[in-house]
This record gives C-alpha cells, sequence and structure tokens, in this order.
C-alpha cells in the first residue's frame, strides 16, 4: 500500500499537470471504482464536468482536489459550512493497495485495468487525459464535501493552503511533513497513553501518514525499539524519532517514493526505488549497518506485530524491559 512519501509524490505530480484546467468529460469504465460515491455514476460524472481543478491537497495519506463551484455545488455551502469564496466539493482519490492516478495523452492505448478516465481542458505540452487504473479495485473516486479545519489552519499540503479539509480526512491528525503539526501537541498525547511507540506512531489519531515500513525506518534511525513505553518517553527521546520520521520521508520523497513491485507507480508511469536504502523494513537476517559501521556483528531480527511484522537491531534497538505492543 502507498505510504505517506508515495501519496506526495503523487500530489506533486498532480499540481503540475491538472491545476487550474477543467474536467471536460467523465468515463466510468468500471462503476465498483466510484463505490464511495452514494448517488451513483451520474451525479458523479455531473459534478465533475465542466468543473475546474483548483489544486491538490494532501492530509496524511488522504488526497483531494478542491473544485471551483458550479450552480450545483453553490447550495452546498450552507450543509458544509465554509465561507463563501471558498470550494464547497473536491474530488476524493482513495488509492487502496493498487490504485495509481496516471496522465496519458489521448493517443495512449487503455491500460488494462483502467477504472474511470477524466477529459481535461487542453493545455500545450499538457496530456489530455487523467486515468484511474487499480488492479485490485480497493481503492476509488467519489467527490466529498469540504468543511472548515478545527483549528483554522490549512486542510493540508497544497500550493495554496485553505482552511477546509474534505470531510473523510477530518479526523485525522497532522503528519510529520505539515507545517502546521504541532510537537507540543503531539508529545503531550503521546505521553497520556499507555501502549508501545511504534504502535501509537501507526495511529492516523495521534500523528498520520506514518506506515509501517516508514515506523521501522524511524525507529531504526532513533535507536529506539517498537515496544518503547509511550508513557516513559522523554522529550529527547520524541523528538529523536519525530525527527528520524522525517528525515526518512524526506529520503524518500527524494527518491520518489518506495516501490516493491510494479503496481506503484507517480503520474508519469515512473517507478520510486527508496527500497534500495531501506536500513530496517525487510532486511530479516542481514546485518545491521549502523552496527557494522561500527565494528559489531548483528543481524537484523523480524518480530510479528499487529498482523504485520516489525524489523529492529537486536543490539542498537534492544527491547525494552517494560516493553508494551
Amino acid at each position: 500500500m502507498p505510504e505517506l512519501p508515495e501519496v506526495e509524490v503523487v500530489r506533486r505530480g498532480l499540481v503540475s499537470w491538472v491545476r487550474g484546467r477543467t474536467i471536460t468529460g467523465v468515463e466510468i469504465l468500471d462503476p465498483r471504482s466510484i463505490r464511495r460515491h452514494a448517488l451513483g455514476p451520474e451525479d458523479f460524472a455531473g459534478n465533475l464536468e465542466g468543473a475546474k481543478v483548483l489544486d491538490v491537497v494532501r492530509r496524511g495519506k488522504f488526497l483531494w482536489m478542491p473544485l471551483q463551484e458550479d450552480c450545483r455545488a453553490r447550495g452546498m455551502h450552507a450543509e458544509a459550512g465554509t465561507a463563501p469564496g471558498l470550494p464547497a466539493v473536491a474530488l476524493m482519490a482513495h488509492l487502496g493497495m493498487s490504485g495509481q492516478l496516471l496522465m496519458q495523452d489521448a493517443d495512449v492505448p487503455d491500460e488494462k485495468h483502467l477504472k474511470v478516465r477524466l477529459r481535461l481542458s487542453l493545455c500545450d505540452g499538457m496530456p489530455a487525459q487523467l486515468r484511474f487504473v487499480d488492479q485490485r479495485i480497493f481503492g476509488g473516486l467519489f467527490v466529498t464535501s469540504l468543511i472548515p479545519t478545527d483549528d483554522g489552519g490549512p486542510g493540508g499540503l497544497a500550493e495554496d493552503p485553505l482552511p477546509v479539509i474534505a470531510e473523510e480526512a477530518s479526523h485525522i491528525a497532522r503528519d510529520p511533513l505539515d507545517p502546521y503539526f504541532s510537537f507540543d501537541d503531539f508529545y503531550r498525547r503521546l505521553r497520556s497513553r499507555k501502549t508501545g511507540l511504534k504502535r501509537a506512531l501507526l495511529d492516523q489519531g495521534l500523528v498520520s501518514g506514518i506506515g509501517n515500513i516508514y515506523a521501522d525506518e524511524a525507529l531504526w534511525r532513533a535507536k529506539l525499539h517498537y515496544a518503547r513505553p509511550t508513557d516513559t518517553l522523554r522529550r529527547a527521546d520524541a523528538t529523536r524519532v519525530l525527527e528520524a520520521a522525517r528525515e526518512v520521508m524526506t529520503d524518500a520523497l527524494d527518491a520518489g517514493g518506495t516501490s516493491f513491485d510494479s503496481l506503484y507507480v507517480n503520474v508519469n508511469g515512473a517507478s520510486g526505488y527508496f527500497d534500495r536504502s531501506l536500513n530496517a523494513y525487510g532486511r530479516e537476517g542481514e546485518e545491521c549497518r549502523r552496527c557494522a559501521a561500527a565494528g559489531i556483528v548483528s543481524l537484523m531480527k523480524r518480530e510479528q506485530f499487529m498482523n504485520r511484522s516489525s524489523y529492529t537491531c537486536p543490539v542498537c534497538q534492544p527491547r525494552p524491559r517494560n516493553g508494551r505492543w
């Protein structure tokens, strides 16, 4: 499943290709990919045709495109509570396990698992279509309401940040790459919990966007074990692991994201390659690179964790005696 850096790679790509363009046509090849749009295909297409994409916004792994309102959307301000002049609706994209948003020219043959095609207004040098491709059909597209943010800050990372957020994303916390992320709030809530550190990092209500792969990488960089009790974390420990999460995500962004198979690609169809730089995840039985650099022989260990796997070094990430899951 794509993690935060992968979704941010897609967001940045979409900004370059769709921001400011009008959706001129909608073709739904598989209704299952818009099943989250409760009012059905006709309403989905009707909300999009003629709408202008104002921006591409991300919070955590949630991705949406605010739309310039038309006569159908104007009546939604009262329900959504958005102020006049702010967008009231957005096209939400849920990538699921294998969803891809690809920019393609009209003469490019359809992909095997093409589900939805959006035709865009012509623009010099720009592909004419935005295609949603999904092999496993866990993802999808739907039109949603935008509501005011609880804290009055931007809804998420965007080119033109606005104090509105897609309703489905309003329950999750900000992520470590968000300039409005509050460390003080994060640390206060982290210390109040009686759980293991990795479980807390995976809680999207505490901090969003950190998935299983990047949690292991951040904990390895911070030299902390996933079972470290959160109520014993010193401020310096919490700072170290949060900075490690920022660093590993930034490194992944620079590399174009992580790609373990051909299912994940960015809007240009190019796979990421950060998986070649992973220090913890997937390295069971291999030497810990940090320990090896210090002349210490230590093999990475894999343990079952919440129906997943966790990878740690038993030497530089020792398990605490009072560890918690």
